[in-house]
């Protein structure tokens, strides 16, 4: 029996955390008390895009597919990482040719930026992060990736304000994953087998999810 690894690609949820600037802050608090009332639970108040989140089409696009009715099979399968250059806040058109390999086309596409090693409240993590440039779009189109992640918390620039990445990509029925963690422990252009499971919300722009990559 084979024995596999397995990685964790996921923010953990906290209160107070750093999110997407405009999100309300995270608050989990106890409701039950184990020593007082024999059990735990907690409540729990966030936005759905909070942490390691789903992006469906729907967040963007008018009538687009609600991440209740993302097939599994787009969300899991076989998947590599990749570790573009970054020019200032853009991943632009060259640096994704330059390592782009055929293999890639119609797979999960993990972006590495090591950003996540910067979190916290500072402009910088929440206002500088880096994403993917306007000229990127129509080749993506092209080798169309099922899914595309990074590790920051959007895959446009926060400086490009209309989120016009998003919209072009998310017409396409493309699916993003953000802010996710630990991408620095994957090999670039290994295969993988990531699992990425939202939150089932009914109707949902997206859901905070759980992300794993199997080797």
């Amino acid at each position: 029996m084979d024995t596999k690894k397995y990685f964790d690609l996921s923010v953990e949820l906290k209160p107070n955390m750093p999110c997407w600037p405009t999100n309300p802050i995270v608050r989990i608090d106890p409701i039950g008390v184990l020593s007082r009332d024999g059990y735990s639970v907690e409540k729990f108040e966030t936005v759905t895009h909070t942490g390691t989140h789903i992006d469906a089409p729907y967040h963007m696009i008018d009538n687009g597919m609600t991440v209740d009715k993302i097939p599994l099979s787009q969300i899991i399968g076989p998947g590599y990482c990749i570790r573009p250059e970054v020019d200032g806040t853009e991943i632009k058109l060259n640096a994704l040719k330059k390592i782009w390999k055929p293999e890639y086309d119609n797979k999960i596409i993990l972006i590495n930026t090591n950003w996540d090693k910067k979190r916290g409240f500072t402009k910088e993590f929440q206002y500088d992060f880096p994403g993917l440039a306007d000229d990127t779009v129509d080749f993506l189109i092209e080798h169309h990736p099922k899914v595309i992640g990074i590790d920051t918390l959007g895959i446009d620039p926060y400086s490009h304000g209309d989120f016009r990445v998003h919209k072009a990509l998310l017409s396409k029925n493309m699916v993003f994953i953000e802010d996710l963690a630990n991408l620095d422990k994957l090999e670039t252009g290994r295969e993988y087998t990531v699992i990425a499971l939202p939150l089932k919300i009914y109707g949902g722009s997206g859901a905070m999810a759980r992300v794993v990559a199997v080797e």
